[in-house]
């Protein structure tokens, strides 16, 4: 099946073709088509679509249940939290490689996915 953006895309304001970008949104790397001369841009469909699903997922709130496993505690992520990274970052590490914790605050951590470039 051939993408949309494959195809010559031209801006209806100006009559130009319209260049591939990306476009970031909330950490996210969007495909879009930008115009050179207008500056109208275009996002790929299906990672407005991606985009739309993470901001589902993000403003939802998950119980999860603390575990002890061995000398540790745990807690399980849910799946669909799971398939949305696979699915945005089309990770083909193990788990245990493609995640880390951090304890921000009292009361507070946070669970990283994947690239650890942009760490505090």
């Amino acid at each position: 099946m051939t993408d949309i953006f494959d195809t010559t895309i031209v801006c209806k304001t100006c009559k130009k073709e319209m260049q591939p970008a990306l476009v970031e949104r909330s950490g996210l790397e969007l495909r879009a088509v930008e115009c050179p001369e207008c500056h109208d841009t275009v996002i790929h469909p299906a990672d407005l679509n991606s985009f739309e699903h993470f901001n589902t997922l993000k403003g939802k709130t998950f119980s999860v249940k603390l575990r002890m496993v061995g000398n540790s505690h745990a807690i399980s992520i849910p799946k669909e939290i799971v398939d949305f990274v696979h699915e945005m970052r089309q990770v083909e590490k193990d788990m245990d490689d493609m995640v880390k914790l951090c304890f921000e605050d009292f009361g507070r951590l946070s669970v990283r996915f994947g690239n650890f470039n942009n760490e505090r």
